[in-house]
């Protein structure tokens, strides 16, 4: 490549740092002697506690003898050796113990931090045959045992957790709140009739105020019927108590199922989706005014200037745009139901966004991979990944008291607290 002076320049080749590499090594030989220091300590403090046990000679019956077998322990630093210590118990029989570190557990081949590697890695969209690739990238040329068949095990392993899962007992739980939604996704080794999956997904929130996942389901279409088989199952499985309001879109057949299981649950319907809905019934140079007005209706401070609101959207649009009007008005009670409810709750109430949010994470590893390879792996991958971001779901604003006052009964207006039912 010439310069503007006419003169060549030339660029240097990427070539790895022999500093990096250095300094990887410092650092793993760093973490060999730390760790055989770590274990060295373990097995002191362990002989030290069991010193006063003698034989009749005054001999110590729990004593070092040699060290085990060398072993090498992958790591995200690479491998590193490992030479345990060994003890011997000289006591009889039934009063021997057997020695086991709690930093090493025995047949241990990766670090957990490496043994999470895998699952992220296929979670986040590298197929199973990347695999080798990509994990040597990441830890060097020499990474025996992690290749897609240690991942196929891993996926073996997924379909188990899931159906125990799914299996589990629910007595005694409690949930004040739910969201429900059905999620779609695309399946490549199926029939061509039965390529676009529907999974049913229902979260709770608990009486402490916290988020959990409460059922993922193989569902048909977002039927009524198929609603109803997981909300039986649930019930079947200790959960009776009818959560106090459930959020979810209004195409669900969910809403046809929830009464014959749970029938005293108040309905919320999420405003994202109507919005959606109404929007589409209007055209787009109208949009942005109605989609603002919208907004007005369930940001408003209280039900009567939400019902203003409402109404003021209804006598602008009415006579032009009476089909977005009247799929507005059609759930209005159910659209309005979160006013009944403490006000520090109205922001998780309104919208299924807690459902959302979370699957945006699955559509993208499902594009990323042209859609799951069958129907039971694309439910087993949702199960994993919902359970994953699980663990950063946001809690309930508020205090656990006002989710108590709320499940006994005591009367909420604009979001303020009244008197006990």
């Amino acid at each position: 490549m010439e310069d503007r002076s006419g003169k060549l320049v030339s660029f240097p080749t990427a070539e790895p740092e022999p500093s990096r590499d250095a300094l990887t090594e410092v650092l793993r030989q760093g973490a060999r002697k730390m760790l055989a220091e770590a274990i060295e300590a373990e097995v002191a403090e362990y002989l030290k506690g069991r010193d006063h046990l003698l034989d009749e000679a005054g001999h110590r019956f729990v004593v070092r003898n040699g060290r085990l077998p060398e072993r090498q322990l992958q790591t995200p630093l690479g491998e590193i050796p490992v030479h345990q210590p060994r003890v011997r118990d000289r006591r009889p029989a039934a009063a021997r113990e057997a020695f086991q570190s709690s930093i090493l557990p025995p047949y241990l081949r990766k670090t957990r931090s490496l043994e999470e590697l895998l699952p992220w890695l296929y979670l986040k969209g590298v197929s199973t045959g990347d695999f080798s690739e990509a994990l040597a990238a990441l830890l060097g040329p020499a990474a025996p045992g992690l290749s897609a068949t240690t991942m196929a095990r891993l996926k073996s392993c997924w379909e188990e957790e899931y159906k125990a899962w799914q299996a589990r007992s629910l007595a005694g739980k409690r949930y004040a709140y739910v969201w429900a939604d059905g999620v779609y996704f695309n399946v490549r080794l199926e029939s061509p009739g039965n390529t676009r999956q529907c999974i049913l997904v229902l979260m709770g929130a608990t009486t402490e105020g916290k988020k959990e996942l409460l059922a993922v389901a193989d569902g048909y279409r977002e039927s009524d019927q198929s609603w109803l088989e997981l909300l039986l199952d649930l019930r079947s499985r200790g959960l009776v108590d009818d959560p106090e309001l459930a959020t979810g879109d209004g195409s669900l057949g969910f809403w046809k199922a929830l009464p014959k299981v749970y029938a005293r649950t108040r309905r919320q319907r999420c405003w994202v989706h109507k919005t959606a809905n109404v929007l589409n019934k209007m055209p787009s140079s109208i949009q942005a005014k109605a989609k603002s007005m919208l907004h007005d209706i369930w940001m408003a401070a209280t039900r009567a200037e939400a019902d203003q609101a409402f109404d003021l959207f209804v006598d602008s649009f009415g006579a032009k745009y009476a089909a977005a009007v009247s799929c507005l008005r059609t759930d209005r009670t159910e659209l309005l139901a979160f006013y009944e409810f403490p006000a520090e709750h109205w922001i998780h109430l309104r919208t299924t966004n807690p459902i959302e949010s979370t699957f945006a994470t699955v559509r993208l590893r499902t594009a990323k991979t042209k859609g799951s390879g069958s129907r039971l792996a694309c439910l087993t991958m949702v199960f994993k990944l919902a359970m994953s971001a699980q663990k950063t779901w946001r809690a309930l604003n508020g205090t656990p008291a006002l989710l108590a006052d709320v499940i006994h009964g005591v009367r909420f207006e604009d979001g303020i607290k009244k008197n006990a039912a």
